[in-house]
């Protein structure tokens, strides 16, 4: 009667260390799923933010390349309007700025006799939309491009 309990018990504690060690693919997909569920609200939350940062981020690069025009209209006693690059080379932007908008587009910089106005297309890259970026924010629409 010993024998038999020794056997019994061995196969008992073999099964219970067997299903201890196992997972099962129930509870994978489980957390599978809750994983997701944790990633999809972290997408809903996270990318309103996102397109937040893009526009900021756009402004202040806009603000300053509109600096550097200044700057540079003041140090060359001129009213012309310089190109990005120019602003660079002179040393009036620093050539390791970005000189795109967060969309990757340049910067497009317009000069009257008195205001600079620097503007981005905005997140859909089409000139004259209503999501466009203009530096000042109250400056117009250039003429030629739709509001």
């Amino acid at each position: 009667m010993t024998r038999l309990k020794q056997i019994f018990s061995r196969a008992r504690s073999s099964r219970s260390r067997a299903h201890a060690r196992g997972v099962t693919l129930f509870e994978v997909l489980i957390v599978v799923a809750i994983l997701a569920m944790v990633a999809g609200g972290v997408a809903v939350f996270a990318l309103p933010k996102f397109r937040e940062a893009q526009i900021t981020n756009s402004e202040v690069g806009a603000r300053t390349v509109r600096t550097a025009v200044q700057q540079w209209q003041a140090s060359n006693n001129e009213t012309s309007c310089p190109t990005v690059s120019q602003l660079v080379q002179e040393k009036h932007l620093d050539p390791g700025q970005s000189t795109n908008d967060a969309w990757g587009q340049p910067y497009i910089i317009q000069c009257t006799d008195d205001d600079v106005v620097v503007s981005s297309s905005g997140p859909d890259k089409k000139k004259g939309t209503k999501d466009d970026i203009r530096v000042p924010k109250g400056a117009a629409a250039p003429a030629g491009e739709g509001g």
